[in-house]
């Protein structure tokens, strides 16, 4: 019995056995059979809990966090140099500090004495101590096999040597759907082996400006800080995502990687040593609902520009084009499109039907391995920000004066971090950096993206140009 057919007996059998009194005081039967029915739910729960806490672990993780000086004023150095006072220091104060973070994290494999386990980037990126703790209250220090910011998942392993540790089971997130019972388990305020459930309330969710990758499975399942890490499972015990983020203040909305997008990061990361992913080469954007009528079809994505000399230019690919599927499955818009290509194998042949002046045509292209600066490139996707650079024409078009140059916003996507800062079409970004101090020209679109991604962590500050006035802007990933 399937868990729709489950809860569809539950609830029938439960209304038809409670007899409410006329009288003022409601009275409730309760059958036998109604205790067994609940039972039998509370049972499946039991069973998962006891096979799956075993394997979860706590993970704390030890960053440097360094501590700068508060700038002193121009108008107090000028005192201190006009009456011969030296300036001021802070000797007592630290240079910095160690921060503690706390997550979950579940065993995965056992192998040549080491235990692998799957966990979020987040918990251990730039940690310079991780401490594993096990179920059992055993205490490792685990090594990072590596790490994929793109998806948010990390792989770190432990030396157990001959001593036996319990392993979850991956099940297969693609074959989920909503409605299903899940159950989280992990660590939420260092409350060890925590378990909550709920149901799956979404699949495919994107667009939360999370990570350049984002698939996300949705439940209603208690998700709070400490959880992240930690296994979303079925109701067979089999781990279909891992738990990575909630919505502040509100109840009810918690996100997990899907299993199988870690689960292909796990393997690239042990075989290759870092993350294959394949590559394309188009930009596109979806198919508006009046345009897809035009053409009979429902969904799919429009090819607006096709880069030189890769995989879709050597395949036939044109802009105009309308693709409807790939590799026989249907394109349900831009973000589907780019999970297929990239969890496809570099060198790999694959069909993508299209749509070219009104007819159906199928084209083979072999795709190619995503190139370095597009990867890096994408950090700028999670703040839902695109830039181009500040260009003569793009100058003349958003009446830049000519002593201006940097970068030109392109596309700001709404209740992104990005427009949370407050960035707009049109405006130049001048200069970019960590801290007033260390404020540089930007130029360049890779070198800045490479700046957004190593300090999004702590925000990049941004003097902004728009409208003959300059400005700052902090442009961060909220936690």
């Amino acid at each position: 019995m399937n868990t729709r057919q489950l809860l569809k007996v539950s609830v029938l059998t439960v209304l038809a056995s409670f007899s409410f009194a006329v009288s003022g005081n409601a009275k409730v039967n309760v059958s036998p059979d109604d205790y067994k029915v609940v039972l039998s739910l509370q049972k499946v729960i039991e069973a998962v809990a006891e096979e799956v806490r075993p394997a979860v672990v706590d993970i704390t993780s030890v960053t440097t966090v360094k501590f700068q000086h508060p700038a002193i004023p121009p108008e107090f150095k000028d005192f201190f140099r006009e009456f011969g006072f030296p300036m001021p220091q802070f000797p007592d104060v630290p240079q910095e500090f160690e921060k503690k973070s706390l997550g979950s994290g579940f065993i995965v494999k056992v192998k040549d004495g080491w235990a692998y386990i799957l966990t979020n980037n987040h918990v251990v990126d730039k940690a310079k101590k991780i401490k594993v703790k096990l179920y059992n209250g055993d205490i490792y220090t685990a090594k990072v096999v590596g790490k994929d910011p793109k998806t948010d998942v990390a792989l770190i392993k432990i030396k157990v040597g001959n001593k036996k540790v319990p392993v979850v089971r991956l099940g297969d997130s693609d074959k989920i759907k909503i409605g299903e019972f899940v159950i989280a388990i992990g660590n939420p305020y260092r409350l060890d082996g925590s378990v909550t459930h709920g149901i799956i309330s979404a699949k495919g969710r994107h667009g939360l400006g999370l990570n350049p990758i984002e698939n996300f499975i949705q439940t209603d399942a208690a998700i709070n800080p400490g959880n992240s890490g930690g296994p979303l499972c079925d109701i067979y015990g089999r781990v279909i995502g891992i738990n990575t983020a909630i919505v502040r203040n509100a109840q009810g909305l918690g996100f997990a990687v899907p299993i199988n997008i870690a689960k292909k990061v796990m393997n690239d990361l042990l075989k290759y040593g870092k993350v294959i992913r394949g590559w394309l080469g188009v930009y596109i954007e979806n198919v508006s609902p009046d345009v897809a009528s035009k053409f009979g079809i429902k969904r799919g994505v429009m090819v607006t520009k096709v880069m030189k000399g890769s995989p879709a230019d050597k395949g036939g690919l044109r802009s105009g084009d309308i693709i409807v599927s790939y590799n026989g499955k249907p394109v349900k818009g831009v973000s589907d499109l780019q999970l297929k290509v990239i969890n496809t194998k570099p060198g790999e042949k694959v069909k993508i039907e299209i749509i070219r002046d009104g007819k159906r045509k199928v084209l083979t292209v072999k795709i190619g391995q995503m190139p370095q600066q597009e990867m890096v490139a994408s950090a700028l996707s999670t703040l839902g920000l695109s830039v181009q650079k500040l260009t003569p024409e793009l100058k003349e078009k958003f009446g830049v004066p000519k002593g201006i140059s940097g970068l030109v916003v392109t596309d700001v996507k709404p209740g992104t971090p990005a427009d949370d800062a407050g960035l707009k079409v049109g405006d130049i970004i001048i200069s970019a950096g960590t801290e007033p101090q260390n404020l540089k020209p930007v130029k360049d679109v890779d070198e800045f993206a490479k700046l957004v991604e190593k300090a999004k962590d702590k925000g990049v500050l941004l003097k902004v140009y728009r409208n003959g006035f300059s400005f700052f802007v902090v442009l961060k990933v909220e936690e």
